[in-house]
């Protein structure tokens, strides 16, 4: 899997100029990316989501745009709408912020359910349809859509169904205290985050990602790493903890994901291990927890651990 692991290992290594640590969410963005899905980013504010987003889609030469959403956000204000040109006397599209390479939908839920679902044919299809017009979106268009875990006065919660259509849910975590220390030191020695056509940050070849895409069905998969994906999710369902399982969206993400890991690995074949390092960004967002779970202080990550650890690993 030269371009997949070529591609993983040098944006691993020039993103590290800019973010410092979190590993596991460039591997996850990077992850999104090649499958060419979409995302829920969840972390406190401050974190570097939004830097990192602008970060990726600068190295790989992708078009970015960012949506603040507020309670009063139209549908229109993110795909567009045709507006009346009184000189020609007729009605021209005007385009969106919709109309890119990587959309960062900044706090899905402060916007309504009306502007949320404006984002569903968008994601499923790669298409916005307009007065009866269909207008195609870029074949990279991914949706990378924040969260902040800790306000929920006047948010709008989004539904099962339209979580699902996520293909990762994606925790930013606070850094370590040495982390925090080489931040500043970036700061320091005069890092601006909101300069970075200043950085000096080379591009990849545009060629690697529609390569590294291409890859990922090489990987080769054992019928018996088949049953096992399929009996990770299905055991969701009947777990004790759990109220609601994931559905056969969440199979197809999990070994498609757990594919293009081995692969950023460098690897053409699957392990087990693979599909468990998939498990956690693919399922957290797709799973209910009972209300007694709740009250237990459980969270989806834990009960989503115990479930790997009691399907039976193919040998």
């Amino acid at each position: 899997m030269p371009h997949l692991s070529a591609l993983a290992a040098q944006v691993r290594s020039r993103l590290s100029k800019i973010i410092v640590g979190q590993q596991d969410v460039v591997n996850q963005l990077l992850l999104v990316l090649v499958c060419g899905g979409h995302a829920v980013i969840e972390g406190v504010p401050g974190l570097a989501k939004t830097l990192a987003v602008k970060s990726l889609a600068r190295l790989c030469g992708l078009g970015f745009q960012r949506v603040q959403c507020t309670a009063d956000l139209m549908p229109a204000d993110v795909t567009g709408t045709n507006v009346f040109n009184l000189t020609t006397n007729s009605f021209s599209f005007h385009r969106g912020p919709i109309f890119t390479d990587l959309l960062l939908v900044d706090e899905i839920n402060r916007t309504s359910p009306r502007t949320q679902a404006a984002l569903l044919e968008a994601m499923e299809e790669r298409q916005v349809t307009i007065d009866g017009t269909g207008y195609a979106l870029s074949e990279n268009f991914t949706v990378l859509a924040t969260q902040n875990p800790i306000e929920f006065e006047g948010t709008y919660p989004l539904p099962e169904a339209q979580l699902d259509r996520f293909l990762l849910k994606i925790r930013v975590t606070y850094p370590s205290a040495a982390e925090e220390m080489q931040i500043l030191k970036q700061y320091e020695n005069g890092f601006d985050p909101r300069r970075l056509d200043k950085i000096a940050l080379e591009p990849i070849d545009a060629s690697l990602l529609p390569a590294a895409r291409r890859e990922i069905e090489s990987v080769r998969v054992e019928p018996a790493l088949h049953s096992y994906v399929v009996s990770l999710v299905r055991r969701t369902r009947d777990w004790p903890a759990i109220s609601l399982g994931g559905s056969p969206r969440a199979i197809v993400g999990l070994f498609f994901v757990a594919r293009a890991l081995a692969g950023m690995d460098g690897r053409d074949f699957l392990l087990p291990d693979d599909v468990k390092a998939a498990a956690l960004p693919v399922l957290r967002h797709r799973i209910l927890l009972k209300p007694e779970a709740d009250l237990e202080g459980l969270t989806a990550d834990q009960v989503i651990t115990q479930v790997i650890a009691a399907v039976e690993v193919p040998k």
